[in-house]
């Protein structure tokens, strides 16, 4: 058991902080002694990071409530764009000390690019509006629940592995189109509403982030995903 300002001291966080959380039922103290002093133990702790990793993405508390007290598949999914952004971080980091030890070594390097933080502010805003206090968002909690996870997921990768069998046919294809309503379809019906924004977004994300490309190719074949991505942009063309 760790007291408040031992958690505060080990993370941070005001003790004024930790106290708010527990006023709004956010981070509640493990036991209160008789003294009213708030004890915290290691499952409190897990939350606590839980809670920071969130407030890094720059979520409202009350989305970050509703993460850790709804389907652990919804926090799974946030945490991967949380990844995602970290390792965007991580890059730019990279890149600033390589810079910085040309230049103690003497080197004339220019590599003005590193300093345009545009590409991380577009992934801050869009993890935001994705999992911020959206309508989307809300008709994800309420749709699905750990139980159906699976099952959607499963019903998602058939239609790529469909696609794969289309491959040799033209984007334009009747057959292909159709499994492009499906797929937009699918995840309406299980995710959140698929607008036609929505479609044309993910249709870039499958054929531009290796991490979905990679899965997709995988379970499909090999040119899978950039075929999706070019189907999509057939069908809304």
């Amino acid at each position: 058991m760790k007291t408040v300002k031992e958690v505060s001291r080990l993370t941070g966080v005001s003790v004024r902080t930790l106290h708010y959380y527990d006023e709004i039922g956010l981070l509640r103290p493990s036991q209160v002694t008789a003294s009213l002093y708030r004890l915290y133990d290691d499952k409190a702790l897990m939350r606590l990071q839980d809670i920071l990793l969130f407030r890094e993405l720059e979520l409202p508390l009350k989305t970050i409530a509703e993460l850790l007290d709804g389907p652990p598949a919804v926090k799974r999914a946030v945490l991967r764009e949380h990844v995602r952004l970290l390792e965007l971080k991580r890059e730019r980091l990279d890149k600033l000390l390589s810079l910085t030890k040309d230049l103690i070594k003497g080197e004339d390097t220019m590599t003005l690019d590193i300093f345009n933080q545009e590409e991380l502010k577009q992934l801050q805003e869009e993890a935001q509006n994705r999992w911020g206090n959206t309508q989307a968002y809300k008709d994800f909690v309420a749709k699905t629940a750990a139980d159906d996870w699976q099952s959607s997921h499963h019903e998602l990768m058939t239609i790529f592995v469909e696609f794969g069998k289309l491959r040799d046919l033209a984007v334009t294809a009747p057959a292909v189109q159709e499994q492009v309503k499906r797929l937009q379809d699918t995840i309406s019906e299980h995710y959140y509403p698929c607008t036609s924004e929505i479609l044309r977004g993910l249709g870039m994300m499958y054929a531009q982030d290796n991490r979905f490309t990679q899965t997709i190719d995988q379970v499909a074949g090999a040119g899978t995903a950039q075929f999706v991505h070019e189907a999509i942009e057939e069908s809304l063309s």
